[in-house]
């Protein structure tokens, strides 16, 4: 397999898609590193897990999976010397208790889902740290009952805090130092507390400055009468310090004692994330399992390209028994490079043990390469034309295939001369099959089509198309080529049958009655001829009647003008070149629809009923109207105020 399959086949989004189910970073990461097997045990193996797990989620709401916040960086704090802080080991818990958490809830879905629960038994139970933690943290703060010293020493910060405040209380009452005060509160600088002193009366107070205030005018200052105090305190809290540190370090040597269950835990988590994240995934899509075969087959029923959504119509897409290689042909923007897309894509994701958006009976084989030449493929870089890097890529196509691989080719031989073109890609078919590759092809050769009814090897396979609507239905038919429809369009639309059966002579080479068509069909004639009338009536209709511009933004539109970059509000508009006028400041200017961006739209701006002479007229103007509105005035003429 290599990145370039994956890319063109939508691979990559389908992996992003599952990533985006996950709960866990590394959980995203495995699900971006997701490849496909050719070990077919591998592949069942993850089929039947991932049943399991839809299983668990159709029975239960939600499955308690830890979303991992913190615990790398919990693990990289291990054996440094240094303790985890309080907010780590709070992580650290709260991992611990959903892998209880998960614990319990798959041994109670061990009888829906024994592989998926079985894995469960890799987390370990850790009670003692659990226990420990939540003894010693509370409220995110070492308790005080972590030990008996804290317990004592925060007991004496409190004794010795309560003394502080009432010495200082005594202090702000006190008529000697009254006076000379900003305003009788209390705060602390770094850590202790200070008095607001009036800049002023700095000698008047003994003590020590430590803040001034913004204007200069305040002088937080430290009374000398409470210096001691402060100074017992600072030591009490350094000794709380000291304890807070030894219940730190006791509680991360605990962990670190663990720390091989701990790394199990989290990557059984990360696994279950994973799990859980291509079930969600598979869900989403109504996915259902496939029967893997050792031997490289295809048989898709009702196949849906994952990535279409609702627009997707369902393909029954087959290969491998009878035949190894399909030859689709049809109308372009048929389908055909879609179904093609659709056999690879869903290859792939078979192979990565995912269930398929497909019907009952399906079957998938496995390829060991998955080689694509899909789009025009052209390199920038080396110059080449689109033929040429096609070829390139067919080279290397051709150099890897063998009797294990699946080759999708879209269009083959396109984008140079008809007849070299046809010969080449029949050649290239024919080397391919040789080497036993399985392979899809996509054409509009006829040619090719003629070459794939005469070997054994080959199916020919066609997009359907609706005559009677002109479009294309979308859905494959294995066992007859396609035509491109130019002949039956063009009949139709009303050319005449006489050229319809020379352009087919010229074509294949063989006669073929049009004229027949309608003589044995009288409905099919009638038909022919309304949409004969119908096109000269579109053609009279759209010659007569001037283009009616697409309205794209409304008055009173905020609207940011691209060439200039400047703000401005829709006047009125737009006119049939699709221009509006705009009003930008003080002035009006045209400006096409292409150069305008909308910013705000009216309704968000204003009320209903809102005036917009305010905005796009002068004062002068709307005085002017309001005095005209009630008498003649005369010589004053109303003109619009651009």
């Amino acid at each position: 397999m290599n990145e370039q399959t994956f890319t063109v086949l939508g691979y990559d989004k389908i992996k992003e898609e599952i990533a985006g189910f996950a709960l866990t970073e590394s959980g995203r990461i495995k699900a971006r590193e997701m490849q496909p097997s050719i070990n077919m045990q591998q592949i069942t193996s993850w089929q039947e897990e991932v049943s399991e797990a839809i299983e668990i989620l159709r029975i239960s709401s939600s499955v308690p999976i830890h979303g991992l916040e913190g615990m790398e960086m919990v693990l990289k704090g291990f054996n440094k010397g240094i303790p985890l802080r309080t907010e780590q080991l709070m992580q650290l818990l709260s991992f611990l208790e959903t892998c209880n958490k998960i614990r319990r809830f798959m041994k109670d879905k061990e009888y829906v889902a024994p592989r998926v629960s079985a894995y469960v038994f890799a987390i370990e139970e850790l009670p003692e740290l659990a226990a420990e933690i939540q003894r010693c943290i509370r409220n995110g703060q070492i308790d005080d009952y972590a030990t008996r010293e804290l317990l004592k020493v925060r007991k004496q910060i409190g004794i010795q805090e309560d003394r502080l405040k009432e010495k200082l209380n005594q202090l702000l009452k006190s008529a000697k130092i009254k006076p000379f005060l900003q305003e009788a509160v209390i705060s602390q600088r770094n850590g202790r507390y200070v008095v607001p002193v009036k800049k002023e009366y700095r000698g008047k107070l003994r003590g020590a400055v430590l803040d001034t205030s913004a204007s200069g005018s305040t002088l937080f200052v430290e009374p000398e009468e409470i210096g001691s105090f402060q100074d017992q305190m600072e030591w009490l809290y350094l000794e709380e310090q000291a304890e807070v540190e030894k219940v730190l370090f006791a509680l991360t040597g605990l962990a670190e004692g663990k720390e091989k269950e701990i790394r199990m835990a989290m990557e059984t988590m990360v696994h279950y994330d994973y799990l859980f994240s291509k079930a969600k995934y598979c869900r989403s899509i109504d996915g259902k399992r496939v029967e893997i075969h050792p031997e490289p087959i295809i048989l898709f029923n009702d196949a849906r390209h994952p990535l279409l959504g609702e627009k997707a119509v369902p393909l029954t897409i087959e290969i491998g028994k009878d035949y190894h290689a399909l030859v689709i042909t049809g109308p372009n923007t048929g389908g055909k490079t879609v179904s093609i897309k659709t056999a690879g894509l869903l290859s792939l994701m078979a192979q990565s043990g995912l269930l398929l958006p497909v019907e009952d009976g399906s079957e998938s084989g496995i390829f060991h390469k998955v080689l694509v030449d899909i789009g025009d493929g052209q390199s920038i870089e080396q110059n080449l034309s689109t033929f040429s890097s096609r070829i390139v890529n067919i080279i290397e196509i051709l150099k890897e295939t063998n009797d294990k691989t699946l080759v999708l080719l879209d269009e083959l031989g396109s984008g140079t001369d008809p007849g070299e073109g046809m010969g080449l890609a029949t050649a290239i078919l024919e080397n391919l099959n040789n080497k036993g590759a399985t392979i899809f092809a996509t054409t509009h050769y006829s040619e090719i089509k003629d070459f794939a009814d005469n070997h054994e090897d080959f199916m020919n396979g066609s997009m359907e198309f609706d005559i009677e609507t002109l479009k294309p239905t979308y859905r494959l038919r294995i066992g007859k080529g396609g035509e491109s429809q130019a002949f039956a369009i063009a009949l139709k639309l009303g050319i005449h049958p006489k050229l319809i059966e020379r352009a087919h002579n010229i074509t294949y080479k063989s006669e073929n009655d049009y004229t027949a068509l309608f003589a044995n069909d009288p409905a099919e004639l009638k038909a022919r001829e309304q949409q004969i009338i119908a096109n000269k009536h579109k053609r009279k209709k759209s010659s007569t009647v001037a283009k009616q511009p697409v309205k794209r933004f409304e008055m009173g539109d905020s609207v940011h003008v691209l060439s200039s970059g400047e703000l401005g509000v829709i006047f009125k508009g737009p006119d049939s070149q699709g221009n509006y006028l705009v009003q930008v400041r003080d002035r009006k200017i045209d400006v096409n629809y292409k150069r305008l961006k909308l910013n705000l739209p009216a309704s968000e701006l204003y009320p209903e009923d809102y005036d917009f002479s305010i905005i796009f007229e002068s004062k002068e103007h709307r005085k002017l109207l309001n005095q005209m509105s009630k008498k003649h005035i005369e010589e004053r003429v109303i003109r619009d105020d651009t």
